[in-house]
């Protein structure tokens, strides 16, 4: 049987999705807490890795098992009680083969978050970036769909990725201001279809310099072109972005 999960987890702690040798990863927590709770080794596939220091809302994984007593749906309550309290299973279901947690994903969604203040707010350090100023909202959502549709993203791609291709479209980038805890919050959602290794990360340091004047359309139309990596600005700390949704048909 092919079971499907949803996972929420705080990624501060762990190197990220994939199993690790040297170091504990979000993996390898979930597969230790299906032997704990049902005896079985598994091994679980994941909509796509989560870099050391990224968070998730909506991950999504699947294993299978021979035979198994626990439902589907009951499988969350059956794995939390053996995972850290920073991992929880929000959902469970079950599924046929053809399903593929990763290569049946259709669409993803990563929310950015920043908020504006001159000193660290410690309620919101854990899960966004601060940044001492912000270019004005109605800028940044124009500068935003430079980066929408096809597009070659190799200049957004960290060294050490091995990826049949880097081309990639994004469906949308929308940004989003509010206010909290007495200071003013920015998100940046990014929907697409699949991303490369940093690729979220880049992009939106690379909107806060084109929104601030630092950086052109022209500059960012050359570095799609050429895939130099040098053109773009930097990549923005883990901890600030969170896997929001996963879609599938």
């Amino acid at each position: 049987m092919r079971y499907v999960l949803k996972i929420a987890y705080d990624g501060t702690a762990y190197a990220g999705w994939q199993r690790q040798k040297t170091a504990l990863s979000v993996q390898e927590a979930l597969e230790n807490a299906v032997k704990s709770a049902l005896g079985l080794t598994v091994k679980t596939t994941a909509s796509g890795r989560t870099d050391a220091g990224v968070h998730a809302a909506g991950q999504v994984c699947h294993f299978d098992v021979d035979e198994c007593s626990v439902p589907p749906e009951k499988m969350p309550d059956c794995l939390n009680r053996f995972l850290p309290p920073d991992i929880r299973v929000i959902e469970g279901w079950g599924a046929g083969e053809a399903f593929d947690s990763n290569r049946s994903a259709k669409r993803k969604t990563y929310v950015y978050c920043l908020y504006v203040s001159k000193r660290e707010m410690p309620l919101k350090e854990r899960y966004a970036v601060r940044i001492d100023d912000a270019p004005d909202i109605t800028v940044l959502k124009k500068a935003a769909k430079l980066f929408e549709g096809e597009h070659d993203f190799k200049a957004f791609c960290a060294s050490g990725s091995a990826v049949k291709t880097t081309v990639r479209t994004v469906y949308e980038v929308r940004v989003e201001a509010g206010e909290s805890w007495g200071s003013r919050d920015l998100k940046i959602y990014v929907t697409g279809n699949g991303f490369l290794y940093n690729m979220v990360r880049t992009l939106v340091g690379e909107l806060l310099e084109l929104a601030r004047g630092k950086k052109s359309e022209e500059s960012l139309k050359t570095a799609f072109e050429t895939g130099a990596r040098k053109l773009l600005g930097k990549t923005m700390p883990a901890k600030g972005l969170t896997l929001l949704q996963v879609v599938y048909d």
